[in-house]
């Protein structure tokens, strides 16, 4: 049974750790996954963007292969399905489809607006039981073909959206979605705090966790910092490994281009890295 993220997330709040969201792309990163959080007993945050759900054949699909994945390895572990830099209607359609978790990211908005919409969105997935992250501040990168530079968000701008009883939130403070540049300038710590204060101790979320050197994760971790987002890396040693395979001869033996045998190396890929992620970096192994 699907969970909402706010206990498993002020759980980490409280402990000093992060829940990681992984997010999700086919059957394969789902089984993935879950076997290795299940593995490990941490709780997980299963993120769906926009152009992943359209890709798993819309949202309903896409939480139905959790559910159903869930029930057939008979996964024990908390888990959240949950709606990745959502647009206003697409947030929407995600708590009908059974999400049971939503982020709106009204970043691109003036911020009159975004706290305007960001409040109506609370407050409907708060009657649903549902829990929901907002955006201040872009992250940097590109998410869906939507590019922008690492931003910096404003601390009382956070205020006004945390006090509108938002559950988690997140800001940009110099991190980006996918591959860091070689002159990246790091996180800004400063900023940090400075949110973590001005939102009376919000748990905070740190967008493009791919690339950020793991000591600087974990020092964010101290400083507020409850989830963590992890994308890209999931879906490097997922092709790396599906290269190996296929340049060591793999797919010229009997069947080898069977896509049970073809796709089963970067999905062991994907389980390893999420087993290592949750034990040695965020710290949310046997917190389940």
């Amino acid at each position: 049974m699907l969970v909402s993220a706010t206990e498993m997330i002020n759980k980490a709040h409280e402990g000093h750790y992060a829940i990681a969201q992984f997010n999700i792309n086919n059957m394969e990163w789902i089984k993935a996954i879950l076997l290795g959080c299940e593995a490990k007993k941490s709780p997980v945050i299963l993120g769906v963007s926009e152009g992943a759900a359209k890709y798993m054949c819309g949202y309903k699909n896409a939480v139905d292969m959790v559910n159903n994945i869930m029930d057939f390895y008979n996964i024990t572990v908390p888990v959240a399905v949950h709606l990745d830099h959502g647009t206003y209607e697409g947030a929407k359609k995600a708590i009908e489809a059974g999400f049971s978790s939503i982020m709106f990211d009204g970043s691109h908005y003036p911020i009159e607006e975004n706290i305007a919409k960001s409040k109506e969105l609370i407050e409907l997935a708060h009657s649903k039981g549902i829990s929901i992250e907002c955006e201040v501040g872009g992250i940097g990168g590109e998410e869906d073909g939507v590019v922008s530079a690492g931003e910096v968000a404003d601390p009382n701008e956070c205020a006004a959206v945390a006090d509108l009883g938002v559950d988690f939130l997140a800001a940009g403070i110099g991190n980006i979605h996918g591959k860091y540049p070689a002159d990246w300038q790091g996180l800004n710590f400063d900023v940090l705090e400075e949110i973590q204060q001005k939102t009376n101790g919000k748990p905070l979320v740190l967008h493009g966790g791919s690339g950020i050197p793991q000591e600087m994760v974990k020092e964010a971790i101290t400083l507020g910092v409850s989830k963590v987002n992890v994308n890209t890396e999931c879906q490097i040693v997922f092709a790396d490994a599906t290269k190996k395979y296929i340049e060591d001869g793999g797919i010229d033996k009997p069947k080898g281009y069977d896509p049970r045998k073809l796709l089963k190396p970067g999905a062991d890929a994907i389980q390893a890295l999420v087993e290592d992620y949750v034990v040695n970096f965020f710290g949310s192994a046997d917190k389940a």
